[in-house]
Order: structure tokens, then sequence, then C-alpha cells
């Protein structure tokens, strides 16, 4: 470290290198006198930096009564600082051409950005002030707005979803009465509801302070500019309060504890939970294991006795693991032609673990979960953000960045001998929870009556906080930390190298090196998707994809999975609307021998009758599960009012309808008919060079043949515009909303290039005039955008949110207001730049990764593109003028030519939406 002087204040800790045959984040780390530890990761491969702030801090460290804080604070830390204005966290990073976000869970907060690199001190700045400068700022309406947003994400993501309520449940009587994972990490509403603005504040004070912290930097970075500016920015922030980490609490349970309840869903669930240990604990990685060889896919226990004979949709077998506990979870949600109830599931569950007892552990189990660690750990290095991510969660949890090869051989090290202790100690004859959930109104499917009810919650101290109480530290600064950082020019960014050959059998292959790690991935793009069947088989393309992920003629599907785990590598097979997609993840040592299997899935399906009949019936029940979503139920009315009696007026994965006109002999028919190479295209990104792999691609030689041409007419419907279509979810706690039309189809530089670009301040970014009024204004949602979606055939133009029930008919007003006042009144000069700055910023983040390139480059071979397009868009963005938006927003957001959908209690809202003048029609799906 002698080549780099330490600007004072900054402490050097460790440095670990590259080593050749290991799996590692090459890294320094540092701390600052203020406890803050500081860690950078140098990679020049792309001109972007990472920046990830963690606080050792989440819900599990909330008081009792107080739920909900961490989470609370995730949404308050981007409402502004002192120096920095309401709103402008999330502007500034748009504008400067990168992403952002925030997460939270029970042990930790984590903020993060990725930018262009010239964009890093600002970075710095802003996290900086928010660290030390955010107290003051947080006032008593933004508390407000906020805590109407966390009501709004609880109802989207908890209360209003199907099973929503699960995890709450099963948490309150599995860990006793104020164990820190005995409630949720969105809290209880009557906590948030009961709390003021003080009680955050304190809570902030007490756990954000730098020696709570981990600041992880990686990307093209200059290791000793990058130490001088977060001395600069952070050095000054004073310590924070001595914190001791909670304990990890010990606790028994001596019976089987039985929860039930009734919920707006269409299948019954069984879930059993047994508490186990805790993250990193010697036996974490043998209860993995376990829990691959119960419910670890198609070679598992639980699918071979549960969803393989069809006596089950689903079932799974998971270990999440967490800082101070971790749970052994079995679920299942019983097929109902079955005519079994959960207590029947549960007998097969219990019975699946006698059978594990006697049948053992085999060699390849052991090797197919080290083989999935290796490559998990590996793929996960494709990315700055991936790279930073895994180094401050190290950091924050083990207190030391460089733990990958110690979380690789945890894995290797298990054995045959340390599964079977663990299945002993911790599940054979243990007691854990047993939820059932069921339809409203069918009690009698639960798995066993209720013997279980938590201990009351405690709502701990009834006072609040005081304003006098709270001891805000003031950091001392050399320097002026209002006048926000400059940034020097964009690093220019090169478009990948590109090489492209046709295949003698026809598929088009497009191809791009990219030698960050030992990996190859592969999209192959057959002309076979949803648009080539018929209305009233909707789904078959669905149905063949399920079929060609079942067994071949050569080995059986747990045969071909068993392969394929080993491999470490995954073949994920799915239908669009154009095209069958084939998605192909390897190790690159490991690329023929999975492309060996690639082939033999697509020309070899066995088309076996009793996996037909199973996937079928799976689908038809997915299809009328959906219909519990607000969501699915909103996006299939909007897609039926949009298109005329066409393919396209359905999804593909087909209707309960659809999906029972369709047979086996459909199936074969349309694979027989369209999944040919010529005319395929195949997107190639890997370390390997062109003429290598060409060698690999061979395995396709014997594949030949055409599918017919697709030639297809999506005529607009006769749909009434100007009302509103309302499709009835009784008791719902939020309101789905669509607002659209039809549009243009899709073009790369055209008019739906600058109608995007038109839209971006309407509703395509975080700071847009819909989301900043609805969701940062209102505190109606979560979330609300527009935009417009398109392909070859068709398009929309489309605004949405789920909105919470009570202020449907308001939300439904504010969006009228802002998309009439934009197409009338026409953008302003700010916005205009803000547009300009974020769109054309944002190359460095474009070719970053493997699945960013496959992207990219499928974009290229799909519309024939020369790679020149990327600076034609740059051009469009840079000179595109206010009048040219104005006049694509006059021509493309006219209300009268649209229609509305909204999901939710008709009985409740349809008075209030004929209120504000429109027709009301009630839609059935």
């Amino acid at each position: 470290m002698a080549e780099v002087t330490l600007p004072t204040g900054v402490n050097f800790v460790e440095q670990v290198m590259a080593a050749a045959g290991k799996t590692v984040i090459p890294y320094q780390k540092y701390t600052l006198s203020n406890g803050l530890t500081v860690i950078l990761h140098q990679d020049a491969s792309d001109p972007l930096v990472h920046v990830d702030m963690t606080y050792h801090v989440g819900s599990a460290r909330e008081e009792l009564g107080k739920s909900g804080f961490a989470h609370f604070f995730e949404h308050m830390m981007f409402q502004g600082s002192e120096n920095v204005a309401d709103e402008q966290h999330f502007k500034l990073i748009t504008e400067a051409g990168g992403t952002l976000n925030g997460t939270t869970n029970g042990d930790r907060t984590n903020y993060f950005q990725t930018v262009p690199a010239n964009q890093l001190e600002k970075m710095l700045w802003l996290e900086s002030d928010r660290m030390g400068f955010l107290v003051d700022a947080v006032t008593q309406e933004k508390f407000e707005v906020q805590r109407e947003t966390v009501k709004n994400e609880r109802g989207q993501s908890y209360d209003n979803r199907p099973y929503g309520l699960l995890g709450e449940r099963v948490a309150e009587a599995l860990y006793p009465a104020g164990h820190p994972y005995s409630w949720q990490t969105i809290g209880y509403l009557e906590d948030l509801d009961r709390v003021n603005v003080n009680d955050l504040k304190a809570f902030f004070l007490k756990w954000y302070g730098p020696n709570n912290a981990t600041l992880t930097i990686g990307g093209d970075i200059d290791a000793k500019e990058t130490l001088a500016l977060v001395e600069q920015y952070f050095g000054s922030i004073p310590r924070g309060p001595e914190i001791a980490m909670p304990e990890k609490p010990t606790f028994t349970i001596n019976e089987d504890r039985y929860i039930s309840m009734e919920d707006n869903v269409h299948l019954p669930l069984v879930y059993m939970s047994y508490p186990t240990v805790s993250v990193r604990h010697a036996d974490e990685a043998p209860l993995d294991v376990l829990s691959s060889i119960l419910g670890g896919g198609k070679t598992s226990l639980l699918y071979k006795n549960l969803v393989k004979n069809q006596l089950a949709v689903q079932a799974s077998v998971g270990h999440p693991c967490a800082e101070l506990a971790c749970t052994f979870t079995l679920l299942a949600l019983p097929h109902p032609a079955s005519g079994k109830t959960l207590a029947d599931i549960e007998k097969v569950i219990r019975d699946s673990l006698v059978e594990f007892e006697e049948r053992g552990v085999e060699d390849d189990d052991l090797a197919k979960v080290k083989a999935s660690m290796e490559a998990s750990f590996i793929f996960g290095l494709q990315s700055v953000s991936g790279k930073v991510s895994t180094l401050a969660a190290n950091q924050t949890f083990k207190g030391d960045p460089n733990y990958i090869e110690k979380d690789i051989a945890r894995y290797a090290n298990v054995t045959k001998a340390d599964v079977m202790r663990v299945f002993k100690k911790y599940i054979k004859g243990q007691h854990g929870v047993i939820m059932s959930i069921v339809p409203k109104g069918k009690l009698d499917l639960i798995a066993a009556q209720d013997n279980f009810i938590p201990a009351p919650r405690s709502k701990g101290q009834a006072s609040k906080t005081s304003a006098e109480s709270l001891v805000v530290r003031k950091a001392s600064d050399n320097f002026d930390r209002s006048k926000m950082p400059t940034s020097g020019a964009n690093k220019s960014v090169a478009v990948p190298q590109m090489w492209n050959k046709t295949l003698a059998n026809g598929i088009k292959v497009l191809g791009t090196q990219s030698i960050e790690t030992p990996t190859t991935s592969l999209l192959l793009k057959i002309p076979a998707g949803h648009y080539y069947s018929e209305k009233d088989k909707a789904g078959v393309v669905s149905l063949l994809a399920s079929a060609l992920n079942e067994s071949t003629t050569k080995r059986s599907a747990e045969e071909m999975s068993n392969e394929l785990q080993k491999l470490g590598s995954s073949i994920a097979i799915y239908a669009g609307n154009q095209y069958l997609n084939i998605n192909v993840s390897t190790l690159t040592k490991n690329l023929d021998a999975t492309m060996v299997l690639v082939n033999e899935k697509l020309m070899h399906p066995a088309f076996i009758e009793a996996e037909f009949s199973r996937n079928k019936s799976n689908a038809i029940q997915g299809a009328i599960n959906s219909k519990k979503d607000a969501g699915y139920l909103a996006s299939t009315a909007y897609r039926q009012l949009l298109q005329a009696d066409n393919i396209a007026a359905t999804s593909s994965q087909g209707t309960e309808q659809s999906l029972n006109n369709i047979t086996l002999a459909d199936v074969k028919a349309f694979y027989q008919q369209q999944v040919k190479p010529s005319d395929s295209q195949l997107i190639v990104v890997s370390d390997l060079k062109e003429k290598a792999l060409i060698k690999s691609l061979n395995v396709f030689s014997t594949w030949q043949g055409k599918g017919t041409s697709l030639v297809l007419t999506l005529a607009k419907p006769e749909t009434k515009a100007g009302v509103i279509y309302l499709v009835n979810k009784e008791g719902a706690a939020q309101s789905a909303i669509r607002i659209g039309k039809r549009s243009m189809t899709q073009d790369i530089v055209g008019e739906y290039y600058k109608s995007y670009l038109m839209n971006f301040t309407l509703g395509g970014a975080f700071n847009s005039r819909i989301n900043l009024n609805l969701r940062e204004d209102k505190g109606y949602t979560y979330g609300a955008r527009s935009g417009f979606s398109a392909d070859k055939f068709s398009g929309t133009f489309t605004a949405s949110a789920e909105v919470r029930a009570d202020v449907t008919d308001k939300s439904i007003v504010e969006f009228v207001s802002e998309i009439k006042g934009y197409r009338e009144q026409g953008i302003t000069a700010e916005e205009l730049s803000f547009m300009r700055n974020s769109i054309n910023q944002r190359d460095a983040l474009k070719y970053e990764t493997p699945r960013a390139k496959l992207g990219f480059l499928a974009q290229i071979l799909e519309y024939d593109l020369k790679p020149s397009f990327v600076q034609e868009r740059a051009e469009i963005v840079e000179t595109i003028s206010a009048e040219e938006i104005n006049e694509l927003a006059k021509k493309h957001l006219n209300l009268a030519e649209m229609l509305m959908v909204v999901v939710g209690d008709a009985k409740t809202l349809k008075p209030q939406l004929k209120a504000l003048g429109y027709e009301v029609i009630d839609y059935e799906i």
C-alpha cells in the first residue's frame, strides 16, 4: 500500500488480491476515525461505479410496538436532507443516467446506486448528506406522506395479495412474543399509526451513525481520489452511540402449533415451518442440502410424491436464513382434482420425511448442491453491483468481505453424515408451525383444528418521543456542503464488439465476447410464439414449453433435471408472443455438456400423456388462481378491451377455457409445424471467442426445417372510449387502475421511440409527474406510471397504479389531471433537460452484464439494426425539441380516445365512479 498516501483520518485495514484458481473479489478495506468501514473494489471493465451504503439495522432492531421503523426509514432517506431538496435524490441520480434503490430486511438496510463513473462524487455527497444531515429535514408533512406510502406498500404486497399474510401469521406463531423476527419488516399498520415523527428520528439517531455502517464502492475508480472524497464527505460526521447487536434468542416448541386463516384464494395451502440455526452456522449448509433433496426441483421427494402424481399443483422446501435465526419450511398446494384435504397433504409430506430417512443421502445430492453453489457465486460476479453487494453483506454480517471462498468451502465439505445428522436434530420428531390457508368458507379443508393462539403482542411503552429529548449530532465541515458537486465529462462507452453468422440450418447467430467471468449465456428465439396459435387454443405454446421441460426420448424429466443440476446450468423454456424462447446459462467449462441437453430437449421431446395432463391441469389451476389477483384481473380486462376478438386479446398462458380445448395432439402438431431452426435467432455472450463458440453450436447441425410464416393483422375493437369498465373484486383493500388505448407498433428510431421520450416526464421515471403526484404528494399508491408498449403488430399507451381503495375516485381525477395538463401545457425546459441527461447518460449501464448484452444484441438481431442505431437514438434525444414533444403529446394523449379499467369492490366504487361523471360498465373476465 506504499503507493497510496492515505488522507488524514483514513486507516488501512487490509487488501485482498485476485488469485488464480480462486473465486475472490479483490478489494481494499479502510476505516475512518468515526468508525465508518470503507471497502473499495476497482474494476475498469465498464465506465461506471456502484455505491452501496449498508447500515446494520433492520426490523429486528425495532422496539416493541414500533414495528416497521427500519423500512419506514428506508422511505424517509429518499425524501431530501438539509442540503438536498425534497424529491431530489431520485431526480439527481436518474438525471445522471443512474439507477438506485434501497431494501430492508430483518437485519440490515442498504441504499445503492449504479451511475456513470463521472458521477461518483455526487453520489458520496448525497449519501453523506442523508447520513449526517437528515434529522432536521424530516418534517411532519414528509412523515405523513411516507406513512401513507408504506401503508400502500403493505396493502399491495401483503393485505391485497393472495397468501400475502402467510409469513406474518407464521412468524407470530413460531417465535416467542417479542422475538425480533416475530413481526414482518413492513410492520403493523397500528404501530405506524401510533408513532410520531420524533419516534422515527430517535430510531435514526440510534442506528444510522457511521460506526454502524459499511460504505462499499466498486467500479472504475481511483483508490486515492476516492478515499479523499470519502474522508471529505463522511469524515466529519460524528459517531453514533455504541450499539450491541441483539442476542440470538433460543426457544423451544414443545408441540406442533396448528393455525389457519381464510383468504381470497382459489387453492388451499399448507405450510410447515421448523426453527433451525442462524446464518452461516455450521449446520446451515447441510440443512440447505436437505432442503434440496426434499424439495429442490424434479428430482426431489416432494415433487415425486405430490406434484408428479398430481396430488398437488405445487410443492417446495426451503431453508431461509437470517442473522438471528433460520427456518426449515415445507409448502404444498393440493390439486382440486385429487380430492385431498390439507390434512392428507400434510401426511404425504410427513411420509416423505420417513422415506428420506430410509433412502438416505446419495452422491448426486451433494454434487448438485455444490455445483449450484459454485455457479451462483460465479454468476454473482458478472456485475459490479453483484460484487459490491457481496462485499458489503460479508463485511456487515461477518466482518470479513473476503468470505466467498469460505462459503464455497462450507458446501463443498458437507458429507452424507452431516445431512442425516441435521435431519435427525432439527426435523425428525421435532415440532413446528403448521399453517393452513383456505378459500373463504372452506375451513373444512384445514390440516387440523387450531390449537395455538400467539401471545398478545406487546405495544411497548405508550409514551411518545419529544423533540426536546432528541440529541442531534452535527457535523462541522471545512467546505460548503450546500453546493452540489459538479461532474466531469461522461466517459465514452463502447458498444460491444459483435460477430454474426448464419448456420447452415438457417439459425442467425449474433455474439459478443465478455471475459469478466468464465460463463456463457445464450438466448435462442424460435418463431413459434403465442401469435402463431389459434385464439380458442391459447396457451398451446406455453404447454409446449412445459413439454420441452419434461422427459425426452432419451432421459426422464428427473434424469434431465439431475444432469443439469450437477452441471450448475439452467435451461429455461418459455412462450412469448412472437417467439418460443430458450434461455441458457452455464459455466463455460460445462458449455458442451449443457448444449447436448439443450439439443436433446429441442429435438427429442417424449410428449408423454401423463406429463402433458399434469402440466395442463396445473396451468388451468394457475389461470383460475390468478383471478384472485387484482393486477391480473386489470391487465386481462384491459388486454381484452383493447383487442378485437383475436389472439392478442389472450395471454400466452391461456385461459381456463382455451386450455381445456388443447390436447396433446395439438401440442405435437404445433411442435412439428413450428419448432424449426430456419429464421430462428441465437444470441450468445461468452468468454469464448467466435471460433470456439461456433464449434459448440454444431450440436444443432442435425436440426432442420422451416416453420410457417406469421401473417397477422390485429384489428382494433369497437370498444367504447371515455368510459370506466369496472371489474368486481369484493372487499379489495386496493383498486387496480388502467387508463389507455391502442397505439403505435414498435420502431427503433421513429415516432414510437420519440413518444417514449415524450412520456418520460409524464410517467416514465420515479420523478415523473404522475408518480410524484399520486405517490409522493398524495400518498395514494406505492407507485404510479405510464408508458408505451408495443411489438411489430400492435401497441398501447397505458397509465396504471394500484391505489388505496378509499381514494380510487381521487386517483382517477389526478391521473386525468396530469395526462390532460401535460397534453395541453406541454413539457417545461427543466423537464426537457432532465429527460435528455437521464437517457443519454445511461449507456454505461446498458451493456455491463451478459444479461444486458443479450437483450441489446437480441434487439439488433430482431430488427436487423446496425450498431450505429445507438448513436442515432442519442442524437434524437439531444435534438428533439419541446415543440416536437408537445405535438406528440397532443397526438397520443387524447383522453377522449382512452378507456379506463378499475378492479375493486364494485358495490363501494360504482357510485363513486359514477359521481365523477363517467359511464360505468360492469365487466367480467
